[in-house]
């Protein structure tokens, strides 16, 4: 025992000494290493990152058999007699595997001339020589078209996930022919000598089978009719072939489900059966749905609200109230509401969270709103982004929001319509930038620009008028100062001549919007027309016409606009036939028109261009002859209305009234034809 307790002591004698000595030289180790880092003013380093700044002497590629060496270097950063940095060394690791030309790249180093040779050894991805297709009779006199629809490619390099890619479309399109069993795999040969793939398309068809009939089971709510409504895939009859496509018939399922949830059945679950009568090629399709409970909205609390009432808040709920079917998108779109009704009163950073309580006994589901409201935001500056034929100007004279202003919703949105209104721009959209200032945004107006200018002609032949045609162009967003381009200052621009055999005419129209930077409109327009008399058909009489007028407009309210017009023109009558009704032959001789129009209109209107809502209220007053002058006299009075009613899909209901009456005075005892 006490030998045994002897050679204890002795082996820990011997460990305990042989340690020391190693605790010694890890410290002498760690000193020493610490003197080289003082020395060299940087951390300890590995082989490789000591040869982190040695110049690349040399670039050599290895492998490579159909990408030459100069295309890979060219893609590098790296390049000779520049200092060697693996971040850049890592970059153009990246950017040659973007090529999608190698399927395996590696990169070594080794010491060259008193520097660094960077060695890139690559494994190329085989270049497709031929695409073959086997088994294919229903589509054999389509193979060149086959080719064309597939993403791989002759003479591109070869990608296997295309080639997956590849196997689905030729399966969609087997399946749009009936042939919805039809198997189709491929096979690759590489020539390891020249790198070359041989792609063929192996297709079993199979029969042409075509779905017999659908049948909707437990289905307790709704009607076959109004289930199989939902579906694309439908069953063969007179004008559809009835074929069964997988991704399509997985969303029909997936629409029947979205449908049952809308409609309150939160817990519906649908599935499907497929059977096949292999001897008659005919498919018949089960779908099984269980509805579960039908739930509705319980009691609706609204929490964290201070600054505006409950009362205004639930107003606004137009899905999720009590008693009306409960859904997840009903929910969302609620919230929505919400937040835009904080939004609207400048609250833009109101954040509004929803918890559901869902009791599966009563069937009935109680909805908390927990809004945090923030605090109001102001604009701080308004940026403009994407004109670029469009000033800045333009666009800022039609923002109903200034800086300095809370976000305000119904604003913006009639910003947004002014702006649409111009037929400027193909998109309009908001953002924000921060600043400095918590609550200060910056709004941003983000455009697209449209096409403004139009270049048109055309001709034709009238039994009255015999050969006729016309040249015309307009420019909506003119600039007569930008030289050469004269575009970008939202004035209206229109020139137009027509001729014919018996008829020639010119217009000229312009239209400033903004007169000396102030919010009145001016423009003029000038026009003559003439036509000759025809003995057989049309006009029995001679006519020239010339014609121009002063135009000044003005907003006096956001809907509501004043129009003044000044118009002379001049009638010569020559010429008439023998026939012509007496009031026709009053006319005969040069008469001349002086009038005065005063008119008002109320534009309500979301769209000028496509409305969808709103209404149009004019009227207008003109005075011929009397006070000034020329050769007739007459009042005319002109007024209609447009209301506009949205309907489905994008269309729209318009009822208009118009009303006109005029009647000479003074000297005139008739009103001129």
């Amino acid at each position: 025992m006490k030998s045994i307790l002897f050679l204890i002591i002795i082996v820990l004698l011997g460990f305990l000494l042989g340690l020391v000595p190693c605790l010694e030289c890890s410290a002498q180790s760690d000193e020493v290493i610490g003197q080289a880092q003082e020395k060299e003013g940087s951390s300890y380093a590995s082989p490789l990152q000591q040869e982190v700044g040695k110049l690349i002497t040399a670039i050599e590629i290895r492998g490579n058999k159909n990408i030459s060496s100069n295309t890979v270097i060219s893609k590098m950063k790296s390049r000779v007699g520049l200092p060697y940095q693996e971040t850049v060394v890592s970059e153009d690791l990246k950017r040659l595997y973007l090529l999608g030309f190698f399927s395996d790249i590696r990169i070594d180093t080794e010491d060259y001339k008193d520097g660094i040779k960077i060695i890139v050894n690559v494994t190329e991805r085989p270049i497709i020589e031929r695409i073959t297709f086997s088994g294919i009779r229903r589509l054999a006199s389509r193979e060149e078209k086959l080719r064309e629809s597939l993403k791989s490619k002759e003479t591109q390099h070869l990608d296997y996930p295309s080639l997956a890619e590849d196997v689905r479309i030729l399966k969609n399109m087997y399946e749009k022919m009936g042939y919805s069993q039809a198997q189709i795999d491929y096979k690759v040969n590489i020539d390891e000598q020249t790198n070359k793939a041989k792609i063929e398309f192996i297709v079993n068809e199979g029969k042409k089978v075509r779905i017999k009939n659908i049948y909707i089971e437990g289905n307790y709510n709704f009607s076959d009719r109004r289930i199989l409504r939902l579906m694309k895939t439908k069953r063969a009859w007179l004008f559809n072939p009835g074929a069964l496509k997988d991704d399509v018939f997985k969303e029909d399922i997936e629409r029947i489900r979205s449908f049952y949830q809308r409609q309150g059945f939160a817990d519906v679950a649908v599935d499907s059966k497929i059977e096949t009568e292999p001897l008659k090629s005919l498919i018949y399709i089960t779908i099984n749905i269980e509805e579960g409970k039908r739930y509705l909205v319980g009691s609706v609390t609204v929490r964290g609200n201070r600054e505006i009432n409950e009362i205004d808040i639930l107003n606004k709920l137009n899905k999720c109230v009590a008693g009306k079917v409960f859904s997840q998108e009903a929910l969302k779109e609620d919230v929505m509401a919400i937040q835009g009704l904080y939004f609207d009163r400048g609250y833009i950073f109101a954040h509004v969270d929803e918890t559901v309580s869902l009791n599966p006994q009563t069937a009935m589901v109680d909805i908390i709103y927990n809004i945090v409201e923030s605090e109001v935001a102001y604009v701080n500056k308004i940026k403009i982004r994407g004109n670029i034929k469009t000033k800045d100007v333009v666009i800022r004279r039609e923002m109903r929001i200034k800086p300095g202003d809370r976000f305000d919703g119904e604003k913006l949105r009639r910003s947004k319509e002014r702006l649409q209104n111009l037929g400027f721009f193909e998109e309009i959209m908001y953002d924000t930038d921060d600043t400095d200032i918590p609550n200060r945004k910056d709004l941003v107006v983000e455009v697209k620009e449209a096409k403004t200018g139009a270049f048109s002609f055309g001709g034709g032949y009238s039994t009255v008028d015999e050969f006729v045609g016309f040249v015309e162009i307009e420019q909506r967003n003119f600039d007569w100062k930008n030289f050469p381009y004269f575009t970008g200052d939202g004035q209206d621009l229109k020139l137009r001549a027509s001729f014919g055999t018996l008829t020639e005419g010119f217009n000229l129209s312009f239209t400033e919007p903004w007169l000396f930077d102030y919010p009145i409109s001016f423009g003029f327009d000038a026009y003559r027309h003439s036509h000759e008399r025809e003995e057989d058909v049309g006009y029995g009489y001679d006519e020239e016409i010339t014609s121009g007028d002063l135009r000044l407009g003005k907003e006096i309210s956001e809907y509501i606009r004043v129009n003044f017009t000044y118009r002379y023109e001049t009638i010569k009558i020559t010429d008439i036939t023998e026939t012509a009704t007496q009031d026709l032959k009053k006319e005969e001789g040069k008469n001349s028109i002086s009038s005065v129009q005063v008119g008002v209109t109320y534009d309500s209107r979301d769209n000028v261009f496509d409305t969808r809502r709103g209404d149009v209220l004019s009227g207008s007053v003109e005075c011929a002859g009397g006070p000034f002058g020329a050769d007739k006299d007459f009042l005319r009075f002109f007024a209609r209305f447009s209301h506009y009613f949205p309907l489905f899909k994008g269309s729209t209901l318009e009822f208009r009234t118009r009303l006109g009456m005029v009647n000479a005075y003074s000297d005139s005892q008739y009103v001129p034809i």
